[in-house]
């Protein structure tokens, strides 16, 4: 049978059924190896391969324990998804529910924290143990509508046999990422998914939008809680001599006197009021503030000798920077592009030109104006052990980078030039499951 993703596309939205058969044979034939009657959409081959790599079966349903009711308020207290919620239901409810689709709502670990819509796909859903509290990573459950787009960092719509698992093939997942807007982390998945024949491409679209706005509003709510913040510490900077600033929880600035302005300082994962020795200040004395801290540096800051940097890229999902010095260690969560660009630079410990980066990170040597940005913010906590003319990280400095058991799996968010050639050959989709899972 002769067919073009265009075609099965188009398909889908006249008869999902036939559809359906076409990528159950597609699924079928890749999976053994054989020559399928057309390719899998290139997000959807990706994760198969992951699949195949990790040991994912997709011959049988795994389904991780359920969290506990206590467990999931706690989550959801401490999300900042309670904060977007309102927009998720309006933007997606209403209509979700005439088309026979629930909206689900994840947390960065897949993890199911909101599930609502219609009620007999809600009970079609208990079956697929696409439940509250359930573990919906990819890693878990195989290509899904949340799994999926917490991998790739895009809105995926998965349709029938696109999933790996084949208990699945009944269902169509249509999800996007919720980043926070700040810093780019991810925060979460919103998901819409249904039978399969309640499937139509416009739901891609529509879901993205939706999360858009819900990014939309956590800035509001960031910058609503920093003027809050603001009007508290004012008065108080400004009786102050030296340096000192109003920071959030999470080292956002609110404001500052006696120095330059910056967006946000690097703070220790436990703080607490007293004097204490921070990244990006030297020694401070740290006060209590509603909702953020006042930080007056007490010192000249003085140099740290570093004995190891230690960049995490070993999760497929969340990266991170720690220091070990002579006064101790701290960690700083990496975005995306934080990751790709730190990566980078332990790849070349001898350094990279600005145009260099430019052309690992974009393919486009010229876009040196969005590097240096880039790294002007990357130094704002790694300042003290980073060179620039060209980047690189101090001679001082012992990196260690921690990457995944297959270097297939690094960053795979990521299409930057660099990381995809430090990936090295993707994984032949040939292979049969069994080959590919003894390879593990």
């Amino acid at each position: 049978m002769a067919h073009s993703a265009k075609n099965v596309s188009w398909l889908v939205t006249r008869d999902a059924a036939q559809a359906a058969r076409v990528l159950s044979e597609v699924r079928s034939a890749t999976l053994a190896g054989q020559r399928a009657p057309l390719p899998p959409r290139p997000v959807i081959e990706a994760s198969w391969g992951r699949m195949l790599r990790s040991g994912v079966d997709p011959d049988h349903d795994f389904r991780a324990d359920l969290l506990g009711r206590d467990e999931i308020e706690r989550r959801r207290r401490d999300s900042p998804l309670r904060h977007v919620l309102p927009v998720l239901r309006e933007g997606l409810l209403s209509v979700a529910d005439v088309a026979q689709h629930i909206m689900v709502v994840a947390d960065a670990d897949g993890r199911v924290l909101w599930r609502e819509g219609c009620s007999p796909v809600l009970r079609k859903a208990d079956g697929l143990g696409f439940e509250l509290g359930a573990d919906w990573g990819e890693g878990v459950v195989g290509t899904n509508g949340v799994g999926t787009p917490a991998v790739t960092r895009q809105p995926v719509q998965v349709f029938a046999s696109e999933h790996f698992v084949r208990s699945h093939a009944s269902w169509t997942c249509t999800g996007a990422p919720i980043t926070d807007p700040r810093d780019g982390r991810l925060i979460g998945v919103v998901d819409v998914s249904g039978p399969l024949e309640t499937m139509h491409p416009a739901t891609l679209a529509w879901v993205n939008a939706v999360a858009k706005l819900a990014e939309a509003r956590l800035r509001e709510v960031h910058l609503t809680s920093l003027e809050r913040l603001r009007a508290v510490a004012a008065p108080l900077l400004a009786k102050l001599g030296g340096r000192a600033l109003a920071v959030d929880k999470d080292g956002w600035t609110a404001a500052v006197t006696g120095m330059p302005y910056t967006d946000r300082v690097a703070l220790p994962a436990s703080l607490s009021p007293g004097r204490r020795l921070l990244p990006a200040l030297g020694p401070c004395a740290v006060e209590p503030l509603p909702g953020g801290w006042l930080i007056r540096a007490v010192d000249a800051p003085s140099p740290q000798r570093t004995t190891r940097i230690v960049l995490d890229v070993a999760h497929p999902r969340r990266w991170s920077v720690t220091v070990f010095g002579d006064t101790g260690s701290w960690t700083h969560e990496l975005s995306p592009r934080h990751a790709e660009l730190l990566f980078l630079l332990a790849l070349h410990r001898a350094g990279r030109t600005a145009a260099a980066l430019a052309a690992d990170v974009f393919g486009d040597p010229a876009r040196t104006v969005t590097v240096r940005a880039e790294m002007s913010r990357v130094r704002r906590y790694l300042g003290a052990f980073l060179e620039h003319r060209p980047y690189r990280f101090c001679e001082s400095a012992n990196v260690e980078v921690l990457t995944p058991d297959d270097p297939r799996d690094l960053l795979p968010h990521s299409m930057a030039p660099g990381v995809v050639r430090a990936r090295g050959p993707l994984l032949g989709l040939g292979e049969t499951w069994e080959a590919a899972a003894r390879t593990r």
